[in-house]
């Protein structure tokens, strides 16, 4: 188990290496410069002379070799240090730290009604035995996965918030002002779920130790709940920690379309004003979101199958 651990987290570490790397060498050779752009869009527009841009590129580092920005922003970041926003001159720490709570807010409402919508809709198909009703229920996680996110969002609203006039179209309302936006970034998690789980439980079903319980006088619901969906949840489990990764981008346009103030829109400012502190800090910070949620996974499933660890074991001891 020690072994198991210590990959995973040394994978994880990769990962967020990785990220972090791969941002700074798409950033780096975006075209122009943040510190250029923020002096055209300033108020004294075409005002700012080189010297000027020069200091400014100096305070932030811009004017160094790629080679050593990368040393210099790594090796602050390893330390939890991202700079200061060109736009705002504020932390990029306390401006990600802002707008955390609402995203937060946002995604785990989001993760879940997609939790309890998927898993509640692969329940219901694989246990009923009426056959319309189980491929009426089927047929609509591949509608929900096809439906793009921003489409769901503008029905909701034109639906529930311009006509019914139920729930608020904008802002940050408290709760019912995250109904809308909730529900419709899960939509497409949920969908996918319910997709992965179904179709483990029909497999799982039929496989020989369910037949043997069966035989041995366990009920209907005993069999579905207690032998099948163990196992079943396994790649469930898997396309929940993808999930969370998936919410954190579609949050972006989520966020824009509802006017909320999250990391959405935080980000969609940062990428149109090039200010790239605030772009790699929430980068590695969505990175860091994912490596932790599929950690947690990948520590959850020895508790729901043993095996896995006796493999992995296995195969270190065979390398």
């Amino acid at each position: 188990m020690r072994r198991y651990v210590i990959r995973r987290v040394a994978q994880a570490i990769g990962v967020l290496w990785a990220a972090y790397t791969v941002s700074f060498l798409v950033l780096d050779y975006l075209p122009g410069d943040p510190v250029s752009a923020m002096a055209g869009q300033g108020a004294d527009q075409g005002t700012a002379d080189a010297a000027q841009l020069a200091r400014l590129k100096a305070e932030y580092g811009f004017d160094k070799p790629v080679l050593i920005q990368y040393a210099d922003y790594l090796g602050k970041a390893v330390r939890g240090d991202f700079g200061d926003s060109v736009a705002t001159g504020r932390t990029v720490t306390s401006t990600i730290a802002g707008a955390l709570p609402q995203t937060l807010e946002l995604a785990g409402a989001a993760l879940l009604l997609a939790v309890v919508f998927g898993g509640g809709l692969a329940l219901l198909a694989t246990y009923t035995s009426l056959r319309w009703l189980r491929h009426a229920l089927l047929s609509l996680p591949p509608l929900g996965v096809s439906v793009p996110t921003f489409w769901v969002g503008l029905m909701l609203v034109e639906l529930l918030s311009f006509r019914a006039r139920l729930l608020p179209a904008f802002g940050n309302d408290g709760v019912r002002g995250l109904v809308l936006p909730a529900v419709t970034l899960a939509v497409l998690s949920g969908s996918m779920i319910a997709q992965v789980l179904s179709k483990s439980l029909f497999t799982a079903l039929d496989e020989p130790y369910v037949q043997t319980a069966r035989a041995k006088g366990a009920g209907r619901a005993r069999v579905h709940l207690g032998h099948a969906l163990r196992n079943a949840s396994l790649p469930a489990l898997t396309v929940l920690g993808v999930l969370v990764g998936q919410l954190m981008a579609n949050s972006v346009v989520v966020e824009t379309v509802f006017s909320r103030n999250g990391l959405g829109r935080i980000t969609a400012s940062a990428v149109s004003t090039q200010d790239i502190p605030v772009v790699q800090g929430v980068i590695v910070f969505g990175s860091l979101v994912f490596v932790v949620v599929n950690l947690a996974v990948d520590l959850v499933y020895p508790l729901l199958d043993p095996r896995i660890v006796m493999a992995g074991s296995s195969r270190w001891r065979l390398t």
